[in-house]
């Protein structure tokens, strides 16, 4: 029987069966079989996924760290393929899968111990190397020598045994001691927990610490007060994400391997923390010594200490807007309702999701806000990636948050809670949302009492505004607004409102949101920036490219890239396969315009069925654009983009696209005329009913028009 090599006692092998968990294997094996699930081991990245990470653990043995298994973004991780790591094996299928979870131990030392798992069985390390060294060393040894040498090596086994004995010893004499201090706490249930200025019951003070000022205390011991913004289970310790008026930091409590600590410890809660400050990979956490919820007096001093920080720091100083724009500035409340709903999103731990249109007002209003709340984030909080976990920008389709893009974001959100304990996102619609098509999908996030914000200078309805907590939107206004405005103008100032150190980044963005007759306080403001009309319209076309290629994932270097690195290059690049691939689509195009004369009215029809490629760049909605800017003739002139089951109207004079849609439906009752987004000019209807719906648009519009 072999004693483990941990607490002594006797096992199977170097490991007792308690013990399993606290050292890393080496696996020497070639078949996944032949692994043991719930040990860690070292391994070596293989490759990566959209959906993970493979790990080579042996030889012919290659696992998958499932991305949902990671603590952070897939994207944030640094390894490179060949790069160490270290893995918990979870299960072994029979078809020879392998899952592994993500180990918050990354080295060697941060194991009690190493060992070799061979296909017969478990070995200490071996030092082979030394050892035939000191063969051949021996072989030319005097007799003397060896007599000598052989009494040592006996001296040096001999040692070794009573050290072992000494270990053994010293393992139940800890466990005799924790027996002995749990009969105690049994004897004494009414025991109080240490106080900021008390010691605890080996002498150790903790005195309040404030959470920005950690870096200063680094191993040292600390209290923190303040909130639980999150707690994720990792399969080592549980970690808690704290914030006080100050910052926010993680505290790693450990009972036992993949063990959630303070089970009764939920997000919300007002905590006293003890604890040690380290450095971890570079990232400070607190080892959480003893955290206890705070109640009656000690709560309401905390909690009102908190909350006056956070609306003074979440209300932003009023700002002047980024060139003289009178619609903007009789926007400034909202604008700076939106910015501090950010602010303090960032603040409370909060993540930030924006979700925007697939177009480049979209991807610029975006753009934007990210490059003012990054910046805040990392100052907030100590995690390395916490720019990927707290704040994240995805695309719409069609300017409209719908049911299916709400379902995806509940369903993500109610993940993040149940697994990491989450707060809900703060969402934040950008060039889109503003219409009564998105109300089913903000009333979705609105039964989760998900907060929401909107920032768009298209068309807007009443009854959105009264689902989010701030509609920023122009047509909302009393005044009656006659301007030539983007979302991106709006979301620019937003940005600038939010984080006032990025200010001088965004100058150039309002001048590349407009396609045609772009102001002229903001052509001047980019030029002061450095980007000229052509620099503004290759940046335009060049997020459009982009804007189409990413219309299902962020990829936001890329647009970090084009948008805030030097001038010309990349975005020059670009915009050249933007202007090639648009100008043979409009050749196409525009050589099989059907013109109509309806009621005084110039229509320009396209059956883009026919005649586009729907299924590649350009998509229709911006081909059409191009279409009607360049063959619009006299006033009003109506654009048709006409598909198998929808249509596209762009009018040179405002259409109202639900009329159109009502008034259609009532000449052709058996279509299902019905509108996808007033948004962006779209209508929906039943592929049989074609003709007659085509008819009846242009009737419908005539007729609004004449």
């Amino acid at each position: 029987m072999d004693k483990c090599i941990i607490c002594g006692a006797e096992a199977n092998g170097p490991i007792c069966d308690v013990h399993q968990e606290d050292v890393v294997f080496e696996f020497t094996g070639n078949r996944p079989g032949q692994l043991t699930p719930g040990r860690f081991y070292k391994g070596t990245v293989d490759g990566f996924a959209e959906f993970g990470v493979f790990i080579d653990i042996g030889e012919r043995v290659t696992g998958l760290l499932h991305k949902s298994e990671l603590d952070r973004r897939l994207d944030s991780l640094n390894w490179e393929e060949g790069d160490p790591v270290y893995v918990q094996v979870t299960k072994v299928h029979n078809n020879g899968n392998i899952d592994l979870a993500w180990s918050i131990r990354q080295a060697d030392s941060e194991f009690r111990g190493k060992l070799i798992q061979t296909p017969q069985g478990d070995e200490l390390p071996a030092e082979k190397p030394k050892k035939e060294k000191r063969a051949v060393v021996r072989q030319t040894l005097s007799d003397k020598q060896k007599a000598k040498q052989q009494k040592d090596d006996e001296r040096r086994t001999q040692k070794q045994k009573e050290e072992e004995e000494e270990s053994a010893q010293q393992a139940e004499e800890q466990q005799a001691d924790e027996q002995q201090a749990e009969e105690t706490e049994r004897e004494t249930p009414d025991k109080t927990p240490a106080t900021p200025a008390d010691a605890d019951d080996a002498g150790v003070t903790y005195e309040r610490v404030e959470i920005g000022t950690l870096a200063d205390h680094v191993g040292e011991n600390a209290r923190l007060e303040g909130t639980v913004t999150g707690v994720r289970q990792t399969s080592g310790p549980t970690v808690f994400t704290i914030r006080d008026e100050t910052g926010t930091v993680d505290a790693a409590a450990f009972v036992e391997a993949g063990v959630r600590a303070y089970p009764e410890v939920e997000v919300g809660d007002i905590i006293g923390l003890n604890g040690e400050v380290e450095m971890r990979r570079d990232e400070l956490q607190v080892e959480t010594e003893d955290l206890d919820i705070l109640e009656g007096g000690e709560r309401d001093a905390v909690e009102g200490r908190l909350k006056n920080a956070l609306d003074a720091r979440a209300r932003p100083e009023a700002t002047e807007p980024l060139a003289e724009d009178a619609v903007v500035s009789a926007l400034s409340a909202e604008i700076r309702d939106v910015a501090t709903a950010i602010r303090r999103a960032v603040i409370e731990g909060r993540p930030v999701i924006v979700r925007h249109s697939a177009t480049a007002d979209g991807y610029l209003t975006g753009a934007a806000i990210e490059r003012a709340t990054l910046p805040l984030i990392r100052e907030e909080h100590s995690r390395e990636d916490a720019i990927y976990h707290y704040f994240d920008r995805r695309p719409l389709q069609d300017g409209v948050y719908g049911m299916d893009d709400a379902t995806g974001d509940v369903t993500n959100m109610l993940s993040n809670r149940d697994r990491h304990d989450e707060q809900f996102p703060l969402f934040v619609l950008a060039a889109a949302g503003s219409t009564k098509e998105s109300l089913d999908g903000l009333e979705l996030l609105d039964i989760y009492g998900a907060p929401k914000v909107v920032v768009d200078a298209a068309v807007a309805d009443e009854e959105v505004a009264e689902v989010v907590d701030t509609m920023l939107n122009p047509n909302l206004k009393d005044e009656a607004f006659e301007a030539n405005l983007t979302s991106t103008v709006l979301g620019a100032n937003v940005a600038a409102s939010v984080n006032s150190g990025v200010r001088d980044d965004l100058a150039h963005l309002p001048a590349v949101s407009f396609w045609e007759d772009a102001p002229e306080q903001y052509v001047e403001l980019a030029a002061n920036a450095g980007y000229d009309e052509q620099a503004t319209r290759e940046l335009r076309e060049a997020i459009a490219l982009e804007a189409y290629y990413q219309s299902y994932e962020d990829k936001r270097e890329v647009i970090t890239d084009l948008l805030f690195g030097e001038v010309g290059g990349l975005a020059s690049h670009i915009a050249q396969q933007f202007r090639t691939k648009l100008d043979d689509e409009l050749e196409t195009a525009e050589a099989n315009l059907d013109y109509v004369d309806e009621g005084g009215v110039n229509f320009a029809v396209l059956d883009t069925d026919a005649y586009t490629n729907r299924f590649d760049f350009p998509p229709t909605e911006l081909l059409l654009d191009e279409v009607h800017r360049r063959n619009r003739e006299g006033e009003p002139f109506v654009t048709i983009g006409l598909a198998d089951d929808e249509i596209h109207i762009r009018a040179t004079t405002n259409v109202d696209v639900r009329e159109v849609a009502e008034a259609a439906r009532l000449r052709v009752p058996n279509a299902g005329v019905t509108p996808r987004s007033a948004h962006d000019g779209k209508l929906e209807f039943l592929v049989g009913e074609r003709d007659a719906v085509l008819e009846a648009v242009i009737a419908t519009v005539a007729e609004q028009l004449a």
